[in-house]
């Protein structure tokens, strides 16, 4: 658990994610008018400009698409998880999000590898934040 670590901050757009993580569950948005899925949680889809969304379960299945291994943290708070990888993961759903890749292997991750996604406590209040691990390790 990373109790020292910020806690993530909802506002009116992503209050329904963050109370799904509590959950253990992924949610993505999803446009009733054009179909299309996004991320990161806003008030209007990014394709078609319509206020018309829903929440939907995601897998939580997805694809490193780019990576970086941060060596030197940039809060204190950080330091001791350095180092650690930040990464662009593309969801099954087609939408990307930024997370870390978690787990014992994690610095050995690569662009392609299968990740799926795991939940991170933070704090003493019950918040989690979505992370990855690699999928077989």
């Amino acid at each position: 658990m990373s109790h020292d670590l910020p806690q993530p901050v909802a506002n009116a757009d992503s209050l329904p994610y963050w109370n799904a993580a509590r959950e253990k569950q992924l949610l993505i948005r999803r446009c009733k008018a054009c179909h299309a899925f996004h991320f990161m949680p806003r008030h209007l889809c990014p394709k078609c400009w319509s206020d018309d969304l829903e929440w939907v379960r995601s897998e939580g299945n997805g694809s490193v698409y780019s990576f970086s291994i941060i060596r030197r943290a940039p809060l204190a708070a950080f330091a001791q998880k350095a180092p650690y990888v930040t990464a662009l993961i593309e969801l099954d759903e087609g939408p990307r999000m930024v997370a870390n890749i978690v787990g014992a292997n994690s610095l050995s991750v690569k662009i392609g590898d299968k990740v799926r996604v795991v939940f991170e406590a933070r704090g003493d209040d019950g918040a989690m934040v979505p992370q990855f691990e690699l999928c077989g390790g």
